[in-house]
């Protein structure tokens, strides 16, 4: 089974994957506290499966753009149980993980998430070899930069405060924003992730493996 663990920002998600069933997930808004949150919640997660953490064989963990203390929360206690329990882990980028849950389609898509001070961390994806494939590193910009940005129908997805759709709407025939379902980051999407690239000996070095903080993703000048 793989585990797989992602404290990006504000939200939780956890889930236990066997590769063909998506044992157990749970997602929640933490509001930051992942320090006292995680270690219970990961508990939970074998309890109410019944099931050990020396079952494991892989874990996954979402490695950003986000929050820095969330992240380290997050990617501190997957590393201690990947070595503890000598199985590879996977790091997958966050907005990789909310493209996921996207249906295909041939208009572009911009992947987001709050990046603090009313700014968004955003990806570029587009469908190639029947996934969506991001098509440039993290970069922050401001609401209403983004907007200026779009200039052809582009699918939009992410964490979206009430003010960002309202922002973001104003493109109402370009915009095309996903619901809020949609937009919550699901760790089931992340296990599948990282399953694949398990089987695929797609794997990270669990000491050198580090996050990608919103503050350190390329700024758009205004």
């Amino acid at each position: 089974m793989l585990l797989a663990v992602d404290t990006s920002t504000s939200w939780i998600s956890l889930a236990l994957y066997d590769g063909t069933y998506v044992r157990y997930e749970t997602t929640w808004q933490s509001q930051h506290h992942h320090t006292v949150d995680l270690a219970p919640a990961i508990n939970q997660l074998f309890e109410r499966t019944d099931t050990d953490p020396k079952n494991l064989i892989g874990c996954a963990v979402a490695i950003g753009p986000g929050s820095f203390t969330s992240l380290r929360i997050g990617l501190a206690a997957v590393k201690g149980l990947s070595l503890a329990l000598n199985i590879p882990l996977m790091g997958v980028p966050s907005l990789d993980i909310l493209a996921a849950a996207q249906p295909l389609d041939d208009k572009p898509m911009l992947a987001v998430l709050h990046a603090g001070r009313t700014r968004l961390a955003y990806v570029p994806y587009q469908v190639k070899n029947g996934v969506w494939q991001p098509q440039e590193a993290p970069s922050v910009i401001k609401a209403e930069e983004l907007v200026r940005s779009i200039n052809a129908p582009t699918l939009i997805c992410g964490e979206l405060s009430e003010e960002a759709r309202s922002i973001l709407g104003r493109r109402w025939k370009n915009a095309i924003i996903a619901s809020p379902a949609r937009c919550l980051r699901r760790a089931s999407f992340l296990a599948e992730i990282g399953w694949e690239r398990l089987m695929n000996n797609q794997t990270d070095d669990p000491i050198s493996l580090t996050p990608i903080y919103s503050s350190t993703a390329t700024p758009i000048p205004e």
